[in-house]
């Protein structure tokens, strides 16, 4: 419960964080939105632009507006649940926003022992369950023998332990009881099979437990070591995208290009922006499902 909920706590504060980022840079957006809906205005006052283009740019500020406003909403529902999450209530607990996406992921060490997958609750609890029944066997194998006192008066071994032993043949002639314990029509040996046949079952169960756990780390590791990739990448294309969104903003300005082609920068850009972004919120993610599935994380050693 303490994992599920720490796992919960971070992934929320990853997308809090992204939301931030998100908001940043369509603030930064909007604000470009504005000065291209005064600039197309102006055009249109003077007589070199229609009116339709005027309508446009209005319509794409709003838009972005709106679109601003529901990262808000977005923001406080998980500043809420980040609040519940830590013990305070919602009204209780304010989030400042940070100044850019500072967050940093932890670098994964090389060659993880499979043995930190023993601390996961589900591996765990199907260890100990096959273990007590490993146990189980034991105790319906003690059935095959009588129950006997090995403690005798003065330091003497029980005499009835003493006449078990020394009995003639194969007649077991000390009592009923122990007869009885012996010849059970097949019981004792039913029991034991049985408590063999759940240990087996609780063995493939554990395997079945484990392989999927396997696989959950091999999984994030490889989505971390991907995403890794493509965020320098997505970083890359936003930043073209912002040269080529400040080109063109520039000769629409001077009459070079027209506003088609400073809205489809513009459009390419905000969308190179929010990609990144999103990129490198699902390489922090990914770093918390390895985490997730590792059942804790790891410890770094000296050396």
């Amino acid at each position: 419960a303490k994992l599920s909920a720490q796992i919960t706590l971070a992934n929320d504060y990853v997308q809090l964080r992204a939301q931030d980022e998100a908001k940043r840079l369509l603030d930064a957006t909007i604000v470009a939105y504005g000065k291209t809906l005064e600039i197309t205005r102006n055009k249109f006052n003077a007589g070199v632009s229609a009116k339709s283009q005027v309508l446009t740019a209005q319509s794409t500020l709003q838009s972005a507006q709106a679109q601003a406003a529901d990262l808000a909403r977005t923001r406080a529902v998980l500043e809420h649940a980040i609040a519940v999450l830590t013990g305070r209530p919602p009204s209780r607990l304010t989030i400042a926003p940070l100044a850019n996406f500072a967050l940093v992921a932890p670098e994964i060490p090389v060659g993880l022992p499979s043995s930190l997958l023993e601390r996961r609750p589900d591996v765990a609890s199907s260890e100990r369950v096959m273990a007590a029944a490993n146990a189980q066997i034991g105790v319906n194998l003690a059935g095959f023998f009588p129950d006997l006192s090995l403690s005798g008066s003065d330091g003497q071994t029980s005499s009835s332990l003493s006449r078990f032993f020394s009995a003639a043949g194969n007649s077991w002639s000390i009592g009923a009881s122990i007869a009885q314990t012996i010849f059970d029509a097949g019981a004792t040996q039913g029991r034991v099979n049985a408590a063999r046949a759940v240990y087996a079952q609780d063995v493939a169960a554990y395997r079945q437990t484990v392989l999927p756990a396997l696989q959950q780390v091999e999984d994030a590791i490889a989505a971390v070591r991907v995403l890794a990739v493509e965020e320098k990448l997505r970083v890359e294309a936003s930043k073209e995208a912002d040269q080529a969104e400040a080109i063109a903003n520039n000769q629409f300005q001077a009459g070079t290009v027209d506003y088609t082609t400073l809205v489809v920068a513009q459009a390419t850009a905000l969308s190179a922006r929010t990609t990144a972004v999103q990129t490198t919120t699902l390489r922090l993610q990914s770093t918390i499902n390895l985490i997730s599935a590792l059942g804790g994380g790891w410890k770094r050693t000296a050396g």
